[in-house]
């Protein structure tokens, strides 16, 4: 009979010939649309080396709560638990980044509900994370760990008239000359349908691209990220929009993103 201090032995001995797990290498580029549907909200997507997540809220009862719909709303599931409480905790654990030594992280708070009061609400809530979140403070901005966006029903004038705030403002492609500074409107977003008919099927057309390339300069010159919603979940569109320098790619897919990413860095 083999004796428990062998078997001991051999288990121990078949752990430590286990491959070390790799560390995650943080994907600038990867944003997780709804990312609050996944089964494990925030902590799928920076498993998968995700620097951007996307959370619907809805203020109820003056709590943030966060989902698409107000039917799948649920008291414990709050813009504080899902997602700002974990961001400290992982902030906090890894020497004032969410990804140690890594980029800031974006936060994309897509509001539901009316916006001057949700936008109140909200500010009070981000006031309690200032440590971690990116800060404009009387005139004098300090990007920090996590980014906090604004998008959906926005409050700009509410926004812009605060001498300190925890946020800027998801702009539209109608926003490309505007003169708003890139702190107040770091990202411009939009549908893709709206401004290209191309879906990732077959070669992209010339003047499509021309066109993607030219609004995405434009938006850099101004100091602004650019994304598309209601995109092709395709690493042919992926590939295109990449070769045209748009900054953020929108999925629901994780794991195939990430592929992509990581294969196009070697």
């Amino acid at each position: 009979m083999v004796s428990w201090l062998l078997v001991s032995m051999l288990i121990l001995g078949a752990v430590h010939d286990q491959p070390a797990t790799k560390p995650v290498v943080p994907l600038i580029h990867a944003h997780a649309h709804n990312d609050y549907e996944h089964p494990r909200p925030l902590f799928d997507a920076l498993d998968h080396g995700f620097c951007s997540v996307e959370a619907d809220v809805y203020l109820e009862n003056g709590q943030l709560l966060v989902g698409h719909t107000r039917d799948a709303l649920r008291p414990e599931r709050t813009l504080e638990k899902l997602y700002l409480d974990p961001l400290r905790e992982r902030v906090r654990a890894h020497g004032g980044r969410v990804y140690r030594d890594g980029p800031t992280v974006f936060l994309l708070i897509d509001v539901k509900t009316e916006a001057n009061a949700t936008h109140r609400a909200l500010h009070e809530v981000l006031a309690r994370y200032a440590e971690i979140l990116s800060t404009f403070d009387r005139g004098k901005f300090e990007q920090k760990a996590v980014t906090a966006v604004i998008s959906g029903n926005r409050a700009p004038e509410l926004l812009a008239a605060q001498t300190v705030r925890y946020a800027g403002i998801d702009g539209r492609l109608s926003d490309l000359d505007s003169p708003v500074p890139a702190h107040q409107m770091p990202w411009l977003s939009d549908r893709w349908t709206a401004h290209f008919h191309w879906q990732g099927d077959g070669p992209m057309p010339a003047d499509e691209r021309t066109k993607l390339e030219q609004l995405v300069r434009k938006a850099h010159q101004h100091g602004r990220l650019v994304r598309f919603w209601a995109t092709p979940e395709l690493p042919a569109f992926w590939r295109e929009v990449r070769l045209a320098g748009v900054d953020l790619i929108n999925t629901d897919k994780l794991a195939e993103l990430q592929r992509f990413l990581l294969d196009a860095q070697r």
